[in-house]
């Protein structure tokens, strides 16, 4: 009976290292949309808007800019889904309100979810929302229609980033999807 030998230059500190990367690598792979979602939350990357904490203390009447309303659903979700008005005007630093109206048009209950972003992108960091049916999902019965709000306001820091001194119109999308359980879709 012949006896197998390692590998000549065989470690095994080199396998448990290797095996250590493996480990590591695997986890890093189901953390990376958590990790991504809160980098792009931070840093408003990918028009991103903010969570705000609290209001603005400053209004700029001189910086008024155009806030256009977007809204498509994801062609699984039997819903009609809108904003209730084209656009809005505010200050930086104004509190906006404004409204997305939604209509289950199937016979059935059904939950959905709304990923959200702004455009131009680089405004994501300026961007607040201070309250949004987004945070949730919403449960619509059959045929049920609801008006749903977002309250939001521009950082006045936005006066002061001069990358973002041509920006005038920012356009707040939304995309609801189904909602399934244990799956966030934000």
């Amino acid at each position: 009976m012949a006896v197998i030998h390692p590998p000549r230059g065989y470690n095994k500190n080199t396998s448990i290292i290797l095996i250590g990367i493996v480990v590591a690598m695997c986890c890093l792979t189901f953390a990376s949309i958590p990790l991504y979602r809160m980098f792009c939350q931070k840093t408003g990357y990918g028009g991103t808007p903010q969570i705000a904490n609290k209001l603005s203390d400053i209004i700029l009447r001189d910086r008024v800019i155009t806030v256009q309303f977007n809204a498509t659903v994801n062609p699984n979700l039997p819903w009609k889904f809108k904003p209730s008005q084209h656009q809005i005007k505010v200050s930086a630093g104004q509190v906006g309100l404004a409204f997305y109206r939604a209509e289950n048009l199937s016979n059935k209950p059904i939950i959905g979810m709304a990923t959200y972003n702004v455009t131009p992108e680089k405004a994501g960091i300026y961007f607040n929302k201070v309250e949004c049916f987004c945070f949730l999902e919403q449960r619509l019965e059959p045929g049920q229609v609801i008006d749903m709000p977002v309250q939001f306001f521009i950082d006045p820091e936005i006066a002061k980033d001069p990358d973002l001194a041509d920006v005038t119109i920012i356009t707040l999308s939304y995309t609801f999807f189904p909602y399934k359980k244990g799956y966030q879709t934000y």
